[in-house]
């Protein structure tokens, strides 16, 4: 996997991944940017929240589940000393499908989480990773 990194200006980046498909990035106002487009921690969080989102959609819709939509809010806190890593992450899904199976909703979540998403299992060796789920009715 690879990805190229371009400075624009200040401190806006372009991105541009192996697959072809560009981000820009960008710092805050009062950090030099122009506030273009998320910091580079926000894509690490987007870029998580992304990978066990896939995971736990395939997994429900390989079990036969039912799903209608899935969406996952990614919250993060970082250290507040240099480097400000993440300390605590904590991954809340919302999962929505007429008649789906709770224990297979939890259990989809539960295998992205410690077996298949390896954006959450490494961010895992840093900061505290905890997820939750609900089933989201009509």
């Amino acid at each position: 996997m690879k990805t190229r990194v371009k400075w624009i200006e200040n401190v806006a980046f372009m991105a541009e991944s192996g697959s072809g498909h560009a981000v820009v990035m960008d710092g805050a106002v009062e950090g030099g940017g122009r506030n273009l487009g998320p910091r580079p921690m926000e894509m690490l969080l987007m870029g998580m929240g992304g990978c066990s989102a896939y995971d736990v959609v395939y997994i429900l819709k390989r079990g036969r589940e039912n799903v209608e939509d899935v969406d996952v809010d990614v919250e993060a806190e970082r250290a507040d000393k240099d480097p400000k890593v993440f300390t605590k992450i904590h991954m809340h899904f919302r999962v929505k499908g007429e008649g789906l199976n709770e224990k297979k909703v939890e259990r989809a979540v539960e295998l992205s989480a410690d077996k298949y998403c390896s954006a959450s299992i490494m961010l895992g060796k840093a900061a505290e990773v905890t997820h939750s789920f609900e089933l989201v009715k009509e």
